[in-house]
């Protein structure tokens, strides 16, 4: 299969009577394609920022329904854009019940495998153990090296310039990952228990810079959610395709 890669050669091209069955796209930018007639079936579409805009199918922005269907899916993930504290603190103990659910469930032969490209639970933990590193410790609480070594940074972040001697080459051990896992969520639950809503209000710098938005305290438990709320979908996902191979 040919790759292409990081290649903009392609942009506001037309494929007329062209065959893209099979074919993978991963980290690309298919914002404004237009598809007319085209065959679907089987089309499958993940994406983080789907909430961030629109997707047309036949007229219909699909947007709000995918929303709504994930809300209904993981009860309590519509708290993650919560405004209050009290909001923030239910879906917060709302996210952290399902992925325990999901974590206790996960035989021990399973926390390591993985779908294609994807990561495995233990990298996926780990992700959100840098998540957390990120946006409390860096973004609300402003320390100048939040970064546990252990933490699984995403993809491209070295090209970004980021200091990868920062974390760990060798892949921890499941049990030191869990520990350091419930550290951060208790780091979490404890901000929340005190929070206000003056200080949620309060403004930051984004953890990851290289751009203008200043995110409220507020903001930063937000993505916290968004992203403990995607990873325990995209696991379940994957671990429900590992089950039924």
């Amino acid at each position: 299969m040919t790759t292409y890669f990081g290649t903009k050669e392609f942009e506001g091209a037309a494929f007329v009577k062209a065959s893209f069955r099979g074919a993978t796209l991963r980290f690309s930018d298919v914002s404004g394609v237009s598809m007319r007639g085209v065959d679907v079936d089987g089309l499958d579409i993940d994406s983080h920022d789907l909430f961030f805009g629109s997707l047309f199918v036949n007229g219909v922005d699909v947007v709000p329904l995918v929303d709504a269907e994930l809300n209904r899916q993981f009860p309590g993930r519509e708290l993650q854009k919560a405004q209050t504290p009290e909001g923030l603190r239910e879906g917060w103990r709302a996210v952290q019940s399902a992925r325990q659910e999901t974590v206790q469930a996960t035989p021990p032969d399973l926390v390591d495998t993985h779908v294609e490209d994807e990561w495995s639970l233990s990298q996926t933990l780990r992700h959100l153990i840098l998540a957390t590193d990120a946006w409390l410790g860096g973004g609300i609480l402003r320390k100048k090296q939040p970064f546990h070594e252990i933490g699984q940074i995403f993809t491209g972040a070295a090209e970004m310039g980021f200091d990868m001697s920062i974390f760990r080459v060798d892949p921890p051990k499941y049990e030191e990952i869990l520990a350091v896992r419930a550290e951060r969520q208790l780091q979490v639950t404890d901000f929340l228990a005190t929070a206000t809503a003056d200080l949620l209000a309060e403004e930051r710098e984004d953890p990851w810079g290289g751009g203008d938005w200043r995110p409220s305290v507020g903001d930063c438990i937000r993505v916290i959610l968004e992203e403990e709320w995607a990873h325990l979908r995209y696991i379940q996902r994957d671990l429900a395709r590992i089950r039924n191979q």
